[in-house]
């Protein structure tokens, strides 16, 4: 029906079918009445009936909430191969690694208001606020040993923050952005043997934690004087 209604030639559209069936992983279920479908599977037939007729510009709406991570991943390539084609895809998403995947400019936006637009680069660099820390102690059932790591690591990087701890596992966010990753490396280094440190790793802040950061400055919704409630959201675009 989609088909048709996108200009496909009769002649055409069973090979238009099965190649987007065979893309989106769906030809089990190709004689499944949609109604059955899981919310996975029904995102993909969203997807796959936007990209019949070979649109120049696609609008997707989350479109992998509810499907599982392989399909997930199957499904960016897909949508990577079609931006690499030299089509546009407008998706509005909630999950950053997502954006990451697929976006080549991002926007995010709070209580309706654009408040950011460029690159995933672009925005860790503006936006983000320092390094994340990621520790692991070899003896993970030395609590003495790991709350010794921890009282080391906020007296040596004043400006921190405790996202995670426990198990011989250590989650740090450093938010001083002037801090020279040399010295981050060069003290890990000096105290690697004194506490049993059997990797660590330094990143820049992720797109994620921008984006958490972002929306803090989100207000609950209310109502105006109609009755109608104000909403919120946040979306990313590529």
């Amino acid at each position: 029906m989609f088909a048709r209604l996108k200009g496909i030639t009769e002649k055409r559209i069973s090979t238009v079918i099965t190649e987007l069936m065979k893309l989106l992983t769906l030809e089990q279920y190709a004689d499944t009445l949609v109604g059955n479908y899981s919310g996975g599977n029904k995102r993909k037939l969203s997807t796959a009936i936007s990209l019949i007729g070979d649109p120049p510009v696609i609008f997707l709406d989350e479109p992998t909430t509810g499907v599982d991570p392989a399909a997930r991943r199957q499904l960016w390539n897909v949508l990577s191969e079609i931006r690499a084609s030299g089509r546009t895809l407008v998706l509005t998403s909630h999950s950053m690694e997502e954006c990451d995947a697929l976006c080549t400019r991002i926007a995010i936006m709070v209580n309706g208001r654009f408040l950011c637009l460029g690159s995933p680069q672009h925005l860790k660099n503006k936006f983000g606020k320092g390094y994340s820390l990621i520790a692991r102690i070899a003896d993970s059932t030395n609590d003495l040993l790991l709350q010794d790591f921890l009282r080391f690591v906020e007296a040596t990087f004043p400006e921190n923050e405790k996202v995670d701890s426990g198990n011989g596992y250590v989650n740090y966010h450093l938010k001083d952005p002037s801090i020279p990753l040399a010295f981050i490396f060069g003290t890990m280094e000096r105290v690697r043997t004194k506490y049993n440190i059997e990797d660590y790793s330094v990143s820049q802040t992720t797109l994620q934690q921008v984006f958490v950061d972002f929306a803090r400055k989100q207000v609950p919704p209310r109502e105006d004087k109609s009755g109608f409630c104000k909403r919120v959201c946040c979306c990313c675009s590529s």
